[in-house]
């Protein structure tokens, strides 16, 4: 067993070792091949030789930000009704419908987002009548997250000893007091790490962004305005196009690569802050 749990470790390694060599020797020559000015600029059109992908990068961390402030607010509070302000019967079957929201395919998420979220905001929101842009993809996203942050967040709280609970009431606070001033803050460390991976996720995630979020390749200056962010430029483009366009796409992505890996080092360096 040790020689198993060995293999697949050396396994994961090796993996991503060879994930991070594609990117690096096909991305990398890449960019400098056609300049980090032209690269990080803000015209993407393919037929004049422009990669710039400035806009996409400034989309991506739009929708990642509206999406987590969303989806951790809603999954925060859900979980801390769970936790102590929800009657006990109805906690397992609301925690597991949020739970099935994890296993829906992220197709269906973009579908009812194309068929309901898009057309609403375009009727009944949006000031130009696009329904297409980062606020609906926000939307959706904020929905796929929701079972990551409620989870976390629950079993976060749930792992708190009860004693810090009781004696908060026994000194006098209330109810309400007892959980956001002593058991939220003892909780901070598992809340910090469901938002993590929930930021992880908005970043990610591409089919459902490509279904709502529009498409064009242009700087976000509105809510209601039809973007396209890193993930969905690589989506869109990756069967169709080959030669540097196909090339421009592996620098996308390791521009995406290096937003996580910096993602996760300050959170890393956050918490060892936090620690220390």
């Amino acid at each position: 067993m040790r020689g198993v749990f060995l293999f697949c470790a050396g396994f994961s390694v090796l993996a991503l070792g060879c994930i991070c060599v594609f990117l690096f020797a096909e991305g990398l020559p890449f960019i400098g091949k056609v300049g980090p000015a032209n690269f990080f600029g803000t015209r993407w059109h393919l037929d004049s030789a422009a990669y710039g992908i400035l806009s996409m990068i400034v989309a991506s961390l739009y929708v990642t930000a509206l999406s987590t402030a969303i989806g951790v607010t809603v999954g925060l509070f859900t979980a801390i009704s769970l936790f102590k302000f929800c009657p006990a019967r109805a906690v397992p079957p609301i925690r597991h419908m949020i739970n099935l929201l994890a296993g829906i395919p992220s197709v269906i998420y973009g579908l009812f987002g194309l068929s309901v979220i898009v057309p609403f905001i375009r009727d009944r929101v949006s000031p130009s009548g696009v329904g297409f842009g980062i606020l609906s993809a926000s939307l959706v996203l904020s929905v796929m997250i929701l079972p990551t942050v409620v989870s976390g967040s629950t079993d976060a709280l749930n792992a708190v000893p009860k004693n810090y609970f009781e004696g908060a009431l026994a000194l006098g606070a209330t109810r309400e007091q007892s959980v956001f001033r002593v058991m939220l803050p003892a909780a901070k460390s598992g809340i910090f790490a469901a938002v993590v991976l929930s930021i992880g996720r908005a970043i990610g995630e591409t089919m459902a962004v490509i279904m709502v979020i529009g498409g064009s390749p242009v700087m976000p200056k509105s809510l209601f305005q039809s973007v396209r962010t890193m993930t969905a430029n690589i989506a869109m483009g990756a069967t169709e196009l080959s030669g540097d366009p196909a090339t421009a796409l592996v620098a996308t992505g390791v521009v995406l690569f290096f937003f996580t890996l910096m993602l996760n080092v300050s959170i890393s360096m956050l918490k060892g802050g936090r620690k220390a």
